[in-house]
């Protein structure tokens, strides 16, 4: 496995380079150990067969489902190829491609994609894509460039699918199973504010337009996720969020204005996924309804669209 490694004082990143550029393990640097407690979900290397066992991915050149992989888009109906699990399809067509690293330094790493060099890629539109990891102080900055290098306009979307652990008992093996109930004190207390979130349907797909956050979905005040299990996206996010844990050791998320939107997923596994992303899941298909607010975005031939994401550390990591 071609795994990338990149350092400073207080963050250890590893990348996957043939599978999507994603994130094997990012953790805080202890000292003069070469890794610490994970800062997202600890993964084992020799588990990973996909970017779905990975730390985080990215999500190109469309965020989340589309709805029996097709869509209207100009007059015409463009059908992808569905998952013949779900009969849909999800997370866009790159996150387990192989990427070239571009740059690379002690701190910093540049991964590139462009899918004309691929004959199978899952989307009608040529488009080339850059991911950029850099680490500064207490800072993990990632960069997202989308581009359209088709002849065509094409809808366009973008996003990141960072999963965090949530119990002290994910990262020490010392302490007993992490899913019991006496560990649940220590879930992180989670906050951000949004104006409304979306209300979907079985397969985690939105009926309409974003609506008011009702109280058990609310998480403008900080509190914990508990055993509640969601796969919410949240429209209107002011690119903040927070998770705390007891003792002031706290995860700051930040996110450029591009990411308008916030996907917030309890995972199988007992860790929390915070999503970053650029448009509602099934955007392109709320757009061709008329639903406002899904933010859809059109990139013309050569037309780029971009933005950056940090996580920061608060308080003591060691």
């Amino acid at each position: 496995m071609n795994v990338q490694t990149i350092s400073n004082e207080s963050f250890t990143l590893s990348i996957l380079p043939d599978i999507g550029a994603s994130v094997l393990n990012l953790s805080a640097t202890s000292g003069s150990a070469s890794s610490g407690r994970p800062v997202l979900r600890r993964v084992d290397p020799g588990t990973v067969k996909s970017s779905s066992q990975c730390a985080s991915f990215t999500l190109l050149p469309y965020s989340n489902r589309i709805r029996e992989a097709r869509f209207m888009f100009e007059g015409r109906s463009i059908q992808l190829t569905p998952n013949p699990a779900t009969g849909g399809i999800q997370h866009g067509d790159v996150r387990n491609r192989p990427w070239t690293v571009e740059q690379r330094s002690d701190t910093h790493l540049v991964c590139t994609f462009d899918s004309r060099q691929f004959t199978d890629v899952n989307w009608p539109w040529a488009f080339t894509a850059q991911v950029e990891y850099l680490l500064h102080g207490p800072h993990f900055d990632t960069s997202v460039t989308l581009t359209n290098a088709d002849k065509a306009s094409m809808p366009a979307g973008m996003g990141l699918h960072p999963y965090f652990a949530r119990l002290d008992g994910d990262t020490d093996p010392a302490l007993p199973d992490p899913m019991l109930p006496d560990l649940m004190l220590a879930d992180p207390r989670l906050s951000f504010q949004a104006g409304g979130v979306y209300l979907t349907d079985a397969s985690s797909i939105p009926t309409a337009g974003p609506q008011f956050v009702p109280p058990q979905l609310d998480f403008s005040r900080a509190r914990a996720v508990g055993d509640v299990q969601l796969d919410q996206v949240y429209s209107s996010w002011d690119g903040v969020a927070r998770l705390e844990w007891q003792g002031g050791r706290a995860l700051i998320l930040t996110a450029d204005s591009v990411f308008s939107h916030l996907v917030v997923f309890t995972a199988p596994d007992g860790s929390l996924a915070l999503e970053p992303v650029t448009h509602a899941t099934d955007a392109f298909n709320l757009a061709a309804r008329g639903v406002h607010g899904s933010d859809m975005r059109v990139l013309t031939p050569g037309q780029s669209m971009g933005g950056a994401f940090r996580l920061t550390l608060e308080g003591d990591w060691s």
